[in-house]
């Protein structure tokens, strides 16, 4: 089978093989020899980039926040406040968390984010968030916020939880239909926030977010940085 002969473009493209079959199949449809099998590639040839399979699954964890990032930069392109730009980064991390289920449950695995179990010449995965991390404690910090790293954490943690409690069902399951009849009065709302610019503009920002999950990360986004005018 044949192979490219430079060992840069061999392992992107196994990476690139990598994300399409966690993109289709989550984590779990990523093996070795499939990788390999989808890259077009020897079965051996992973194993000279990627000595065992967290190293692979790492390496394409890392395209995930390097998507994610390029997301925020367009969501936030153009929005002038801190408190405007951090709500789109919000719906934009919200978003994508639903949007792209297998890679985002990838991103966050505990035992590839473990950089000591997994010493490695390149960056650790676990410091591929401290830009995301960086980014909203500047922010909030332009915006007068007291203790910035610690608000940073907590809604950081709010706004995953949302993720994933949507996507397991379970907010579904504990709100009912409560909501429902005021769908069409949120996404109205949705639109005039849109207009005003107070949730940012660009590809990517409301992905996958539904009338009652956009109310969801309001309240989350309000409850700490204040309810916008």
């Amino acid at each position: 089978m044949p192979e490219p002969q430079n060992p840069p473009a061999l392992r992107e493209r196994l990476i690139d093989a990598g994300v399409e079959l966690v993109l289709t199949g989550g984590a779990a449809a990523v093996g070795l020899r499939e990788t390999a099998r989808r890259a077009g590639v020897s079965h051996g040839a992973p194993r000279r980039y990627f000595p065992t399979h967290e190293d692979l699954l790492a390496a394409i964890a890392r395209r995930g926040f390097a998507e994610l990032a390029t997301r925020f930069a367009v969501a936030t392109e153009g929005v002038d406040t801190p408190h405007g730009r951090l709500r789109a980064l919000g719906r934009t991390y919200v978003g994508y968390a639903l949007t792209h289920r297998g890679m985002f449950e990838l991103m966050f695995r505990h035992e590839l984010l473990d950089s000591e179990r997994h010493p490695s010449d390149r960056t650790p995965l676990r410091e591929s968030t401290l830009p995301l991390f960086g980014a909203i404690v500047a922010l909030l910090a332009d915006a007068g916020h007291q203790e910035p790293e610690v608000t940073a954490a907590a809604l950081w943690a709010n706004l995953h939880g949302l993720a994933q409690l949507t996507a397991w069902g379970s907010l579904q399951l504990v709100l009912g239909s409560a909501g429902g009849a005021t769908e069409a009065a949120g996404e109205e709302r949705d639109e005039t926030r849109h207009d005003a610019g107070g949730t940012g503009t660009g590809a990517g920002t409301g992905d996958g977010i539904d009338g009652r999950t956009d109310r969801l990360i309001t309240a989350v986004l309000d409850a700490h940085l204040g309810a916008t005018p």
